[in-house]
């Protein structure tokens, strides 16, 4: 029964009035899969409705792509995080085990990044940390952002990774932007970290990434031999416990793959399911069409009960 799943859903996006409304036609640059009501009609309480529905008790949630640095400068982009960051503490308040939240933070601006991830995990409590897999046309694995990962690493952040499209890529009529470049780009911020030493070095981040890890299951051979062409030196500087081990202690939520079998083939060959969390994408996705997709799979009753609650109970306890 739905009631029973009790899931809890890693990648559920919010849209704070104060923030939507003044940056509406960015929001609509964007992403052009949903209409203008969908960003101004959005509440919490629209959210609990499609949350019972799927069964999902709680949700860690965050804000998408395009984020909250434009190019109007630190001070706005510092405003606009610190408006949704108060906005989803105020409805974990509220609706108390229903919501968390990952904080938004103003990349690439260091200093004002170092300033709300205190605020943001010391005053507001916050579940932990989303960013975006490129800022600004650099990944994460880029020198720029290092003092914010040596922070998060120090404070063992759990950091959600949603993607964007900064990196750029070639666009063409009939297809939206985030079709091919959100799991692209996906991708590359994955290899930047694992390939550049990252995430190794920053060992005490347990990292979440959006979609199964984007087209990564499917090119992972490419990324295993880039490691070998970095040769032994570099291998053990870098990876000194291997990329396999790297990208496996990591997680990865089943947004828009969980109800795709060809990709969740892909997923479940590459990740193990202890890795897994369930995502719904919303208002992007369906919660209830990413739950029913995985009872399609021919999963066992363990291993949906790992996805739909027990994985995403190990990062986050306080909601056991």
């Amino acid at each position: 029964m739905v009631a029973e799943r009790r899931i809890i859903d890693t990648h559920h996006h919010i849209y704070p009035p104060r923030y939507v409304a003044p940056n509406l036609d960015r929001l609509l640059k964007d992403a052009q899969r949903l209409p203008a009501s969908a960003y101004t009609s959005w509440t919490p309480e629209t959210a609990l409705e499609r949350m019972e529905k799927a069964g999902i008790a709680t949700s860690v949630v965050s804000i998408t792509s395009p984020g909250v640095w434009f190019d109007d400068g630190r001070d706005n982009a510092a405003t606009r995080a610190r408006v949704c960051n108060e906005f989803g503490a105020e409805m974990a308040r509220k609706y108390p085990g229903r919501f968390g939240m990952f904080a938004a933070l103003p990349l690439p601006d260091t200093e004002g990044s170092l300033k709300e991830l205190a605020y943001a995990l010391d005053t507001l409590k916050l579940d932990g940390v989303g960013l975006l897999t490129s800022y600004e046309g650099k990944l994460l694995g880029d020198d720029a952002f290092q003092p914010v990962l040596a922070e998060m690493n120090r404070r063992k952040c759990k950091v959600f990774v949603h993607p964007t499209m900064s990196c750029g890529g070639i666009l063409f009529p009939g297809i939206s932007g985030p079709t091919i470049e959100f799991p692209t780009d996906t991708a590359r911020t994955i290899a930047s970290l694992a390939l550049t030493g990252a995430m190794a070095r920053y060992g005490d981040i347990t990292f979440l990434f959006s979609h199964g890890g984007g087209v990564l299951p499917s090119i992972v051979q490419r990324f295993n031999g880039a490691v070998q062409g970095l040769g032994e030196e570099e291998r053990k500087k870098r990876l000194p416990r291997g990329l396999d081990y790297e990208l496996k202690r990591q997680y990865y939520d089943l947004a828009s793959v969980g109800s795709a079998p060809a990709g969740m083939a892909a997923v479940l060959k590459l990740w193990p399911i202890t890795q897994l969390t369930y995502g719904s994408d919303e208002p992007f996705g369906s919660a209830t069409g990413i739950a029913e997709g995985l009872l399609k799979l021919g999963l066992s009753d363990d291993d949906l009960r790992a996805i739909w609650r027990g994985n995403a109970q190990r990062l986050f306890p306080r909601f056991a």
